[in-house]
């Protein structure tokens, strides 16, 4: 089947144009999840991603970090797919500015997102939480930190460690645990301190990031928050949306993260009403559509819910074949395509979800491997072996020679040993380099 936009060019709706910025393993197993469902599959990325290791991709286009907005509108151009799929944030940002300022966009944009009325508000963190505090969601008092005054106005009475979060960040980059008004005063200080030019270069050459030199110069300066510390333990969801209604979901609690804040190495698959009504609420709300996950942290007195941010793209849980429902790709590709499965993914039978090759590269005795599933892309060897090469961050000159100056602080924190615990949370060493 084919059809037309609104340039009057065909295009298949089996099409899709999957955009990843950085380097991050499960934008490449999603890909491949997709081309397994008989999607034609085409990707946008910086130089050295792992899509160009994944066959099931049949053209790359370049990411370009001198001109990210407009390479990214010329794949666009020149793929005419059906829908676009976001792999990070920053793409997602780029995709609501070329909604601004291209108009022949729009109708593929808002169908691969939902509804532009949402746009604004999910560029910011505080403007979002009091959406959801409106319609009755829990979630932690959030403040927005437009001075070093309101630090004080928080700090003024005895307070309970808060976390400070900058806007247009992910991963659990931006955000910083403070504990005291002096620690927040300078954590506020470097967070809002100017991105130079010489450390937005060093960025697209130590890492790749595509998009290095257009936050810098692009976007408006971001907003800070001061959010409420909530002790318990880190809670996802991951949705796939149509038209505000969630057609499927799957929750997730985190056993083990790269650091605090950082991203998940192992979960646990758990059901949770509150999360389930939270998810529908803001996707009927913002009348959404494609991949979107939410962020919970779950109390540890009483078990409740507080939804602490959204990630408007797909999350590491969109490929992965559950035991009951099957992945979130296929519910995707069957909802919103006319593709036709070249083979099914074979779902498993495991509460546990390591991630690979994060949990690996980081501890070679990581403690959930022999009990868990661990989603290794079997059905794509070469993309096996680049994900298990030294970490992408190791490989490049400019990238050595920035860890021999600055040494990465590499440790997991592990949830499920500190469930309980009074004591600071507890990291495990880590015995090699670890994945992003």
């Amino acid at each position: 089947m084919s059809q037309s936009d609104s340039c009057g060019k065909d295009y298949a709706q089996s099409s899709l144009l999957i955009i990843s910025s950085v380097w991050w393993p499960s934008s490449a197993k999603l890909a491949v999840a997709l081309a397994n469902y008989g999607c034609k599959v085409e990707g946008v990325c910086p130089p050295d991603h792992p899509f160009s290791f994944v066959d099931g991709i049949t053209k790359i286009y370049p990411y370009r970090g001198l001109d990210s907005l407009q390479s990214l509108y010329d794949a666009i151009c020149q793929s005419q797919p059906y829908l676009l799929i976001p792999c990070d944030d920053g793409v997602v940002w780029q995709l609501h500015e070329l909604h601004r300022t291209r108009p022949e966009l729009r109708p593929l944009i808002e169908r691969s997102l939902g509804a532009p009325s949402g746009y604004e508000l999910l560029s910011g963190r505080a403007e979002l939480l009091q959406l959801a505090q409106e319609m009755h969601i829990r979630v932690p008092r959030t403040i927005q930190i437009a001075n070093p005054g309101h630090l004080e106005e928080y700090f003024s009475s005895p307070a309970e460690p808060a976390i400070l979060k900058l806007d247009g960040t992910n991963g659990g980059k931006g955000v910083q645990v403070v504990h005291s008004l002096q620690e927040a005063r300078r954590a506020f200080t470097t967070m809002l301190r100017p991105v130079t030019l010489l450390t937005a270069v060093g960025r697209w050459l130590v890492i790749h990031d595509a998009l290095a030199l257009w936050n810098r110069t692009s976007r408006r300066r971001p907003g800070l928050v001061l959010q409420q510390f909530i002790a318990g333990r880190p809670a996802n969801t991951m949705m796939v949306c149509q038209h505000g209604k969630v057609l499927a979901m799957v929750t997730v609690e985190v056993l083990c993260a790269q650091g605090s804040t950082g991203a998940a190495m192992a979960v646990r698959l758990i059901e949770n009403e509150e999360i389930c009504t939270a998810a529908e609420r803001i996707a009927e709300r913002l009348q959404l559509s494609g991949f979107h996950g939410l962020d919970f942290v779950l109390e540890s007195e009483t078990g409740y819910a507080y939804l602490i941010e959204m990630n408007p793209r797909c999350t590491q849980l969109g490929h992965l074949p559950l035991p009951l429902q099957g992945d979130l790709a296929g519910i995707f590709c069957r909802a919103f395509t006319d593709a036709n499965p070249q083979q099914q993914q074979r779902s498993f039978c495991e509460k546990t979800i390591v991630f690979f090759p994060q949990a690996i590269m980081s501890n070679a005795k990581f403690p959930y491997l022999q009990t868990s599933y661990v989603d290794v892309p079997w059905g794509e060897p070469r993309l096996v072996r680049e994900l298990m090469n030294r970490d992408w961050r190791d490989r490049s000159f400019f990238a050595r020679l920035h860890n021999m100056i600055w040494p990465p602080v590499r440790a997991a924190v592990d949830f499920e040993a500190m469930a309980g615990q009074s004591d600071p949370i507890p990291e495990m060493p880590t015995v090699g380099p670890k994945g992003h």
